[in-house]
């Protein structure tokens, strides 16, 4: 049987025996029902374990809405029509809303990138400003330890809307709904001390019940006190197809169960060997990119096996500290050390690696120097085929194998 998966502009093939394939992974149908701006509107007349938003929010009171950055697919200026018409149907004043774009440890935004994500009405109707790290009010520490350092504009307004898109994410479980404060509006030691605990075991994706890092920022969001949030899911081409309104927690949560109904795949065990790719471009420019497509991979490699990471990756590493973090480890185990006395964005990714190279194997098809590939601890190759061909030889040719052609975005999960 062929295989295909996306590579760059163009497709990367291997001839697979059909008998070794367990499954192959895609996303689940998407549900009927409205989509873009009009599913905002649904889940804003339709809230989630709160009020409607104009029954919450007073004239007079400071609005601060806080939204991705340029960094993440969030589409804000999808969502902000229906948000301001909800806002000033309750007698908000367009000069007492500002929307913050939630820079983490990102860098400022130019102007017009400031119009870009907003759009055109809300930029030009209210105040647009990015979170600002250096200008907090400290609200607290959790019980973890993490300082609740929150950007002032944030932390002084009297109503807080989190905007947000989920999807999964390695350590956090999800994306979206208190992750707008944290990290979204918070200082470097406190994103430092949150974000160290992604070593444990339950900080991975699809968790989000005992995930320290989940419990961690939300206990932070409930000391900053988030009044609603507003999130998203996408399909693969960005497009929004869901959308949920309301309490930040309980939102938050059927919006996670909607994305595993149409994300989360049911495999019946873990393969020999993985193949796993990003679809091709933009997704897999580089490795920072691609190594979402890995950490899912993970989910579906037994102890000991083969991830085939396929992406073109033709510009390399792709971030500057990820990079420095590869090339400076003489082996795996020193990424893994290092995260734990050091946080730091890029890092992060590089143990993430180290991590999934305790448990198997990672050959490497891409456009990268093979040589160079060798010292970042993968085994290289150019095309598939031999990729594959080498695994089999590796794990016998009764090895079986499981095949995910959009590694970031589907999520494998062994049935009980």
């Amino acid at each position: 049987m062929k295989i295909e998966v996306g590579f760059g502009e163009g497709i990367q093939a291997a001839e697979v025996p059909e008998k070794a394939i367990i499954k192959i992974l895609k996303a689940n149908p998407v549900k009927n029902g409205p989509k873009g701006e009009a599913a905002v509107k649904k889940s804003l007349a339709e809230p989630i374990g709160a009020p409607r938003l104009r029954e919450v929010v007073k004239p007079g009171e400071k609005i601060a809405i806080i939204t991705s950055d340029i960094t993440r697919p969030l589409p804000t200026w999808e969502i902000m029509p229906a948000l301001l018409d909800e806002l000033y149907g309750a007698g908000i004043r367009k000069e007492d809303i500002t929307l913050v774009f939630a820079l983490g440890s990102h860098r400022p935004h130019s102007e017009k990138e400031k119009r870009h994500l907003a759009g055109e009405r809300a930029y030009c109707e209210i105040r647009c400003v990015d979170s600002d790290p250096e200008d907090f009010v400290h609200m607290g520490i959790t019980e973890a330890g993490t300082p609740v350092d929150i950007t002032r504009i944030v932390a002084e307004a009297d109503r807080r809307i989190c905007l947000g898109n989920i999807e999964y994410h390695y350590f956090a479980g999800y994306s979206g709904g208190a992750k707008a404060i944290m990290p979204g509006v918070s200082t470097p030691a406190a994103i430092q001390a949150n974000h160290s605990m992604m070593i444990q075991e339950k900080a991975c994706a699809g968790n989000l019940e005992d995930n320290p890092i989940r419990k961690d920022l939300e206990e932070a969001a409930a000391m900053c006190r988030v009044d609603y949030i507003i999130n998203v899911i996408l399909d693969e081409h960005k497009n929004i197809v869901y959308s949920v309104a309301g309490d930040f927690i309980r939102a938050h949560r059927k919006g996670c169960r909607f994305l595993d109904s149409l994300y989360q795949v049911k495999i019946p065990k873990r393969a020999d060997i993985v193949i796993a790719s990003q679809g091709g471009a933009p997704k897999d420019l580089n490795l920072y990119q691609t190594q979402k497509a890995l950490d899912n991979a993970k989910h579906a490699v037994r102890e000991g096996g083969t991830i085939i990471l396929t992406g073109s990756c033709r510009e390399g590493l792709g971030q500057e500290t990820f990079s420095q973090w590869m090339t400076e480890a003489k082996r795996p185990e020193d990424l893994i050390t290092r995260i734990k006395k050091q946080f730091r964005l890029g890092g992060h990714k590089a143990a993430a690696i180290a991590m999934v190279l305790k448990k198997a194997q990672i050959s490497l098809v891409s456009d990268m120097e093979g040589e160079f590939v060798k010292t970042i601890f993968m085994e290289p190759y150019k095309d598939l085929q031999s990729a594959f061909d080498a695994a089999v030889k590796r794990h016998g040719k009764n090895a079986e194998v499981i095949v995910m052609p959009y590694g970031g975005s589907t999520l494998p999960k062994v049935e009980k």
